[in-house]
């Protein structure tokens, strides 16, 4: 999704994410020099690890799959992920009190 058709006012955050594929559970367990490490039971063939990590994100929170968006990273276990209508405070509050 491009940044233009989002509209102006709206807060979005970006977070640093580590995937750690073909794990036993899906989970958030930790953080790392500003990532955020994120444990996937899917692996990354097709896309699934990387639409688990939408689902999770956009679970976790409390916002709509669409409104999480992987920005680089997609073929690689660090990625670089947008979070739409919430600002970076909100998005720490939530992946640190959970």
């Amino acid at each position: 999704m491009a940044d233009e058709q989002i509209p102006k006012g709206i807060p979005k955050t970006v977070i640093r994410v580590k995937v750690i594929p073909r794990s036993s559970r899906n989970q958030i367990f930790g953080f790392e020099e500003g990532t955020v490490k994120v444990k996937l039971t899917a692996p990354p063939v097709e896309g699934r690890a990387n639409k688990a990590l939408k689902e999770l994100l956009a679970k976790r929170l409390g916002v709509a799959k669409k409104d999480v968006d992987i920005v680089s990273g997609e073929r690689s276990r660090k990625k670089t992920v947008r979070i739409h209508g919430l600002c970076p405070e909100e998005v720490d509050a939530i992946l640190m009190t959970k």
